[in-house]
């Protein structure tokens, strides 16, 4: 007779890669499960994921275009926003919806086994559907404003998979502490708020003040946003070392996040 021996993780072991492909559909059903409650008795469905990045596209442009008069580097100020708009919400969608998954499912979490870890990671499915649909509306903008992004436009998948690397590994870590500390529900939306803010998002990166530019040089979301523009819109590359620097981050941010879980994965069913 054969027997199945499950033993908790170590302080900071990384997961057992083979057992989390054989419960992938696991990841799957979360992923579609949280698809379907997200846009369930919607009077417009996924359009909502259109007109979220449109409506705030539209207020930046208001403030940050017509009342502040800042630079877009050359390209309408309603394509540049929006642009922006699209990485940030792939990030900080990811990072909001991984953040609160283990509490959301507490009850499966403390009484059926599975990779824990598949929980917050199943995030990435229903923000890939959004960031597909925006995408559409992206391109459409695209054509009506006569941009041609150029040969960098097929670097574009490579940004976005940085992205949803820096926002798993916070979103993951973010999900195993608040599962002791409820406190991160309270205090993540409100950090994620100052970066939206912090990150030259809505404005171009020309338009900070040379003595506090170096906050935003060392600010891995700020390289991003300035891959983004360069495949989407056509503007200047970033410099070489930032190329280096933002695949190195999303690497360490991922896996630094896979470790906390796996540092408090231990007790979660003691305090879940």
């Amino acid at each position: 007779m054969s027997r199945l021996i499950i033993r908790p993780p170590g302080r900071f072991n990384l997961p057992r890669w083979r057992e989390l492909w054989d419960a992938r559909e696991v990841l799957y059903r979360f992923g579609i499960r949280d698809i379907v409650l997200r846009y369930r008795q919607t009077a417009i469905g996924v359009a909502w994921v259109i007109l979220q990045p449109l409506m705030s596209a539209g207020i930046f442009s208001i403030v940050f275009g017509g009342v502040a008069k800042l630079p877009s580097g050359g390209v309408p100020y309603f394509v540049f926003s929006f642009a922006g708009m699209l990485a940030w919400n792939a990030f900080n969608n990811v990072v909001n919806r991984a953040s609160t998954s283990l509490v959301a499912n507490q009850a499966l979490v403390s009484k059926v086994f599975f990779p824990r870890l598949l929980v917050p990671l199943s995030a990435v499915i229903s923000v890939i559907l959004d960031f597909a649909v925006a995408l559409v509306m992206f391109v459409i903008l695209l054509i009506i404003f006569g941009i041609n992004p150029g040969w960098p436009v097929l670097l574009t998948p490579v940004w976005l998979l940085l992205t949803l690397m820096l926002a798993c590994g916070i979103g993951v870590a973010a999900s195993a502490i608040t599962v002791k500390y409820r406190d991160v529900t309270y205090l993540l939306p409100w950090v994620l708020q100052i970066l939206l803010y912090a990150t030259p998002i809505a404005y171009a990166l020309d338009a900070v003040p040379q003595q506090i530019r170096w906050v935003f040089d060392i600010n891995p979301l700020t390289w991003l946003m300035e891959f983004v523009r360069w495949s989407t819109l056509g503007q200047e590359a970033p410099p070489l070392w930032q190329l280096i620097a933002l695949p190195v981050s999303a690497i360490v941010v991922f896996f630094g996040g896979i470790l906390i879980f796996q540092r408090y994965e231990r007790g979660f069913a003691d305090v879940i």
